[in-house]
């Protein structure tokens, strides 16, 4: 069992359980669309300016809003927590099979269903293989930072919660982008090696060592110390998601404009993925007479995406007008309300799930 003081680092029990910016994200989304298009429409030449500030094809105000959004989720990570691994075998397996061999297959499946076929006499044609590109992105990514909040919704165990995350990213580091190009691969997507391995180690390897570094640091002066300041680093990584944002829909707007059903055709595979996911995941859990609040967290991160991940590499690989960005971005829009209706289904539902896992065990 973990050390009060690393559960207590690593899983800081602040009320309320959600804060601010997190519960009302989806509204910060959709006016960041609304000020991203208008501003693009009256600076056009001051976003073109931005947009061609890049080094290696990576665009270097966009990749220091990242490190900024990501750091402050990472520092959350416990690494020491992979030796947890083992009393929490059967849902942490369930999680590992969602996040890697379902979640991104199916949500190629469902591209290439939707967007390639069922939808795209409604989608601009020469976006299409964008689109794809960009859903696949997004489930590639399992969530890293906000399942630690679904999951305290939940009653989740913080602990296997936190050992899930830290094998998760562990696997992240070496997994992504073999599966990306694979999936890409397969959906006929040329596979841009060079900038996809780029962006692996700018928005994973090196913000990880970086995380981990600052965590140290800050532990090393006390437990309040780190809770303090991860508390104060979270508006500053929401606050650089938007910001992003505001940079991704100034460059769409025009796109968004000609096409307004783009954002909600889109969004059809992501809440099927998100459903099926998740309750494929609760229901092997219950199957396997898994405790429920093993099996709340092991849905919820089989179903929830790391977004700012997605949203890099989506447009360090295709571009900030690409519509595998704006893919992307429709994962952010719907990604708080659709997770806080799994956590309610999976908190009405745990009569029914212990009946069956109690019999099990």
């Amino acid at each position: 069992m973990p050390s009060h003081n690393v559960a207590a680092a690593s899983q800081p029990a602040t009320k309320p359980a959600i804060g601010f910016f997190e519960r009302y994200l989806t509204i910060w989304v959709a006016l960041c669309i609304v000020a991203g298009i208008g501003l693009g429409q009256v600076w056009p030449g001051v976003f073109q300016a931005i947009g061609r500030m890049e080094y290696a094809q990576v665009n270097l105000p966009v990749g220091i809003l990242i490190w900024v959004m990501i750091i402050p989720m990472l520092v959350k990570i416990d690494f020491g927590a992979l030796g947890q691994v083992k009393s929490h075998w059967r849902g942490i397996g369930v999680t590992l099979f969602i996040n890697w061999a379902v979640k991104p297959f199916s949500m190629a499946l469902l591209g290439w269903l939707f967007v390639r076929h069922l939808f795209a006499p409604l989608l601009p044609a020469d976006q299409l293989d964008s689109y794809v590109a960009g859903l696949i992105l997004l489930a590639a990514a399992p969530c890293t930072a906000m399942v630690f909040v679904w999951s305290q919704l939940c009653k989740g165990d913080p602990y296997f919660t936190l050992s899930q995350v830290a094998l998760n990213d562990a696997i992240m580091v070496v997994a992504f982008a073999p599966v990306v190009a694979l999936l890409l691969g397969l959906s006929s997507i040329t596979v841009p090696w060079d900038t996809l391995l780029t962006s692996v180690a700018l928005y994973i390897v090196v913000p990880v060592i970086l995380s981990q570094l600052l965590r140290k640091m800050l532990l090393g002066q006390g437990v309040a110390r780190f809770q303090r300041v991860v508390q104060r680093l979270g508006p500053y990584s929401i606050t650089a998601l938007l910001l992003t944002l505001i940079l991704l829909f100034a460059f769409q707007g025009k796109a968004i404009i000609d096409q307004p059903l783009v954002i909600a055709l889109l969004a059809v595979p992501i809440l099927i993925q998100v459903f099926f996911n998740s309750g494929l995941a609760y229901l092997l859990n219950r199957k396997l007479g898994v405790a429920h609040c093993v099996a709340g967290p092991s849905s919820l991160i089989g179903a929830s995406n790391f977004f700012e991940l997605a949203v890099a590499t989506a447009i360090s690989l295709f571009g900030f007008q690409s519509g595998a960005a704006l893919a992307t971005v429709v994962g952010v829009l719907i990604e708080v309300p659709v997770m806080l209706l799994v956590v309610s289904i999976v908190n009405r539902s745990q009569s029914w799930y212990e009946a069956r896992a109690h019999q099990v065990r």
